[in-house]
């Protein structure tokens, strides 16, 4: 039984006062503990999150990072800088880190493969723009994500790494797959975790769904049978919004 995941992405939001005020008041909150969650925030305000969590069962990553342990890449975060705050996620392979800032599957895979050598859980993201989906090219694109993100990276792994499907075009656009959609593609993804791996690899891999998630239709999404969890955005930003997210199953 694959135990559901929530984590929010708050994107290039919260400054570190915002941060610890959020953190504090969801220390407060009645959090389904049969429910994964956590939330992944922007670098500078990780340490104090993760200071103010850690006694409970929330977890903290990242939004990025860099393949490399350290070096002369400016501006960047290494996998050991995330091991030393205890970080548990980190996000690759954003759309946004896709397509502003140009990460080719190449870069992503060498990221996916550091995160896990770190003891890191990473969350990949893939999907599809508007024009692809129209085109009937969505399947095609995201199974080229996958091979490529994934190429070399251990059956082993699989129950470590959680895929987030997120069609660009639903992303922060108010825009969201049909319940129906969305439990095909993760469908599709799962089967295709099969083809390149095995059954087994298949049914241990968590896969979410990522697209402008609320509290008015997580309960929809989260009922089908190939969706396990949310990767959310804007409704993560304020804690009221993230705990009717994460108790979607008490509702």
């Amino acid at each position: 039984m694959r135990k559901p995941i929530i984590v929010g992405n708050w994107k290039m939001n919260m400054t570190v006062t915002e941060a610890k005020a959020f953190a504090n008041e969801l220390k407060s909150l009645d959090l389904d503990s049969s429910v994964e969650k956590g939330i992944c925030a922007p670098a500078i305000d990780l340490y104090s999150v993760k200071e103010i969590l850690k006694d409970t069962d929330v977890k903290v990553g990242a939004e990025n990072m860099y393949f490399e342990e350290s070096g002369a890449f400016t501006g960047e975060i290494s996998p050991k800088m995330l091991n030393d705050l205890d970080i548990d996620y980190v996000i690759l392979g954003h759309s946004e880190r896709r397509e502003i800032f140009k990460e080719d599957d190449e870069l992503i895979n060498k990221k996916v493969k550091s995160a896990l050598d770190h003891n890191l859980i990473p969350i990949l993201c893939v999907g599809e723009t508007l024009e692809e989906r129209e085109s009937g090219k969505a399947y095609e694109k995201v199974e080229n994500q996958i091979r490529k993100d994934l190429s070399d990276v251990e059956k082993e792994a699989m129950e470590k790494i959680v895929i987030a499907y997120e069609p660009i075009w639903a992303i922060g656009t108010g825009k969201t797959a049909s319940a129906e959609d969305a439990d095909d593609m993760c469908k599709f993804i799962r089967e295709l975790i099969g083809k390149i791996y095995d059954e087994n690899a298949s049914e241990v891999i968590r896969i979410q769904y990522g697209g402008s998630v609320k509290p008015a239709n997580v309960v929809e999404l989260m009922d089908k049978e190939n969706i396990d969890g949310g990767l959310i955005g804007g409704a993560s930003l304020k804690p009221d919004s993230f705990e009717k997210l994460v108790n979607f199953k008490r509702r």
